[in-house]
């Protein structure tokens, strides 16, 4: 890799997220991801002292579908992942990735000073983050 440009988690983040409460019920957040057009589910905090939940459509899959749950008997609260490890802006996207292989993740929020910047993915890493490497 080059030394001289190190690609940051901040240059390779996206939007594709919808920030929702965590009493939605599963249903409703199945219809707010088809609404936005995303493939996760980030949970507000409820007040300051709290922390930022996260549901993937891998959990619903997961914990609602396959266990035969009913969508709309199911709140975003109790299959959401909390706390959900999260990355700064300012990260070298290669210890990112690094962090996503020792944890098992593959997206996670992007967080500073307590708010939410964004999300990146493994995807967002290997097709925004090292195209500088093969051009």
């Amino acid at each position: 890799m080059k030394q001289d440009s190190i690609v940051r988690v901040s240059d390779v983040m996206t939007q594709q997220y919808t920030m929702v409460d965590g009493l939605l019920t599963v249903a409703e957040g199945i219809r707010k991801a088809i609404d936005d057009d995303v493939k996760v589910l980030l949970v507000n905090k409820r007040h300051d002292d709290d922390e930022y939940g996260m549901v993937l459509m891998s959990d619903i899959a997961k914990k609602v579908l396959a266990k035969d749950k009913a969508p709309e008997r199911v709140n975003i609260y109790e299959i959401m992942i909390k706390p959900v490890l999260s990355v700064n802006g300012k990260m070298d996207v290669r210890y990112c990735a690094r962090l996503f292989e020792r944890f098992g993740i593959t997206k996670a929020p992007v967080i500073e000073e307590g708010k939410i910047l964004g999300i990146v993915s493994y995807h967002d890493i290997v097709l925004k983050g090292m195209t500088h490497l093969i051009d």
